[in-house]
C-alpha cells in the first residue's frame, strides 16, 4: 500500500456508507469524518487539532440517544478507551474509562466485591454517554449515573487533560457530571460505587386500574419498582426488585423471575428499534401526569399499543439533571422507528409541560433554549462553565448551538 490514505470501499449499492449512525438508524452523519482515539493523549491531541483548525467535534457513545447530540461533520469514537482503571475498595470508588460499555463494568467491579449503585434497563451504552445524558434506572432512593460521578478527566480544546472533582476544579466537575459532550472529550470518570449485592426480581400482570389504585405507594414497595403500561389492552407489567441474601440461580430465568447479582438482574434485552420521548416530573405529580397522558392517548391516539414506562428517581444536585433538587417520576413513550412520531410526541410534550416536565437529554424533545432554561434552575451556571472552558464552541454541534443562551 502506498503512503496515501486508503480509500474506503463503497457500499454494494454504490452509495457511500454513513460516517455514523445511531442504533435505531434515525440519526446519521452521511458524510464527514469518524476519528477513533485509542489513548487519552490521542484524545487531547484530537481536541487541540480541532480547535487549531477551527473545526467542531462531537463524541459518539454507543449511539443509544434519540436526540441529535452527535450529528456533526467530525465525530470522535472513544470506544477503545475502555476498562476499569482503578478501584478503591475502602472508599467505594472506581475510575473507569469513558468508552467502557456498561455491561462490562459489572463483572469487573464484582471481582473487587463492588457494584454500580444502580443502572438502567439497557446496558449497551458506553459509560461516557450515559453520564453525558443523565441515563438512569429506577428507585426512589437511587440517583442517575451522573449523580454517582465524583471525578472526571476530559481533554479540553486547549489540548490539556484536565481532572476535576469537588475539590479540584469544582465548577468544571459540577458541569461535567452531566455534560452533553459539550465541555471536551471525556476520557475517564470516577464513580461512587457500593458493595456487590444480589437481587430478586418479581413481575406480575395487572390492569391499569389495579396499578393506579396503589400508584402512590409504588416507589416504596421495592428498592427498584417500575411498570410498562400497554394502552390498547390497559394491561400493566409491574416489576419489583429487592436485595436478597439468596444465592444466584443459573441459568438465569426469564425477565421478571431472576435471582442473581445486580448487574445480571437489572438489564434486559431491548432489541426492537424505536423512538422514545421521556419526561421527568416531580414525584408528587407523577400519578396525575400519567392520568393526563392516559386521557390524551385514549382521546387522540386510541390505536397506540406501544408501552408507556413509569420509573422513579431520587433528587440530586447535578446541574442539568432531570431530578435536580426534586424527587422525580419519569414517564416514557415509545413508537416503532418506522412511524412518524411527531404528532403524538408534540401532544404529549404539551401535557408534560403543564406539570413542569424536564425532557431526558438523550431522547426526543422539541424544546428551545428559553424553554429549557425555564425548567433547569442551574442552566446559566452550566453554560457559563461550558463557555469558559470552550469559548469557541469546538464541542458544539447545530443542535447545541440552537439551545445556547
Amino acid at each position: 500500500m502506498s503512503e496515501e490514505t486508503a480509500e474506503e470501499p463503497q457500499a454494494r449499492d454504490g452509495a457511500e456508507p454513513a460516517v455514523w449512525t445511531n442504533w435505531s438508524g434515525r440519526l446519521t452523519v452521511p458524510e464527514g469524518r469518524l476519528v477513533h482515539v485509542r489513548t487519552q493523549a490521542d484524545a487531547a491531541a484530537v481536541a487541540a487539532r480541532a480547535a487549531g483548525d477551527g473545526m467542531t467535534v462531537r463524541v459518539a457513545g454507543a449511539g443509544h440517544s434519540h436526540a441529535p447530540l452527535v450529528p456533526n461533520r467530525t465525530v470522535v469514537d472513544v470506544s477503545a478507551l475502555s476498562g476499569v482503571l482503578d478501584v478503591d475498595v475502602e472508599r467505594h470508588e472506581a475510575s473507569i474509562a469513558a468508552g467502557t460499555p456498561i455491561h462490562a463494568i459489572g463483572p469487573a467491579l464484582h471481582r473487587h466485591g463492588l457494584s454500580l449503585r444502580n443502572q438502567g434497563d439497557i446496558d449497551r451504552q458506553l459509560l461516557g454517554g450515559a453520564v453525558a445524558t443523565g441515563t438512569h434506572g429506577t428507585g426512589v432512593t437511587l440517583g442517575n449515573f451522573s449523580s454517582a460521578v465524583v471525578g472526571a478527566r476530559l481533554a479540553t480544546a486547549g489540548g490539556d487533560l484536565v481532572d476535576c472533582s469537588a475539590d479540584t476544579e469544582p465548577d468544571l466537575w459540577r458541569a461535567a457530571r452531566l455534560n452533553l459532550g459539550a465541555l471536551g472529550i471525556v476520557t475517564e470518570l470516577r464513580l461512587s460505587v457500593r458493595p456487590a449485592h444480589r437481587l430478586r426480581e418479581r413481575a406480575e400482570v395487572v390492569t391499569f386500574d389495579e396499578m393506579r389504585a396503589d400508584l402512590d405507594h409504588l416507589g416504596n414497595s421495592a428498592r427498584h419498582a417500575e411498570f410498562f403500561w400497554y394502552p390498547v389492552s390497559d394491561r400493566v407489567i409491574l416489576k419489583r426488585i429487592d436485595e436478597t441474601d439468596d444465592e444466584p440461580v443459573y441459568p438465569l430465568a426469564s425477565e421478571g423471575r431472576r435471582v442473581a447479582w445486580s448487574y445480571e438482574v437489572l438489564p434486559n434485552h431491548r432489541t426492537w428499534p424505536h423512538t422514545e420521548m421521556e419526561y421527568s416530573v416531580s414525584l408528587a405529580d407523577g400519578p396525575a401526569c400519567l392520568d393526563a397522558i392516559r386521557e390524551l392517548l385514549a382521546t387522540d391516539f386510541p390505536a397506540m399499543d406501544w408501552p408507556v414506562e413509569y420509573r422513579t428517581l431520587a433528587a440530586d444536585d447535578v446541574w442539568l439533571s432531570t431530578a435536580y433538587e426534586r424527587p422525580t417520576v419519569t414517564i416514557s413513550l415509545h413508537l416503532p422507528v418506522g412511524d412518524d412520531e411527531r404528532r403524538m410526541y408534540e401532544a404529549a410534550e404539551a401535557v408534560f409541560a403543564a406539570f413542569g416536565g424536564r425532557p431526558h437529554w438523550g431522547k426526543v424533545h422539541y424544546l428551545g433554549g428559553d424553554e429549557l432554561a425555564a425548567r433547569h434552575p442551574a442552566w446559566d451556571r452550566w453554560w457559563a462553565v461550558r463557555d469558559g472552558v470552550d469559548p469557541d464552541g469546538v464541542f458544539l454541534n447545530d443542535h447545541l448551538r440552537a439551545i445556547r443562551p
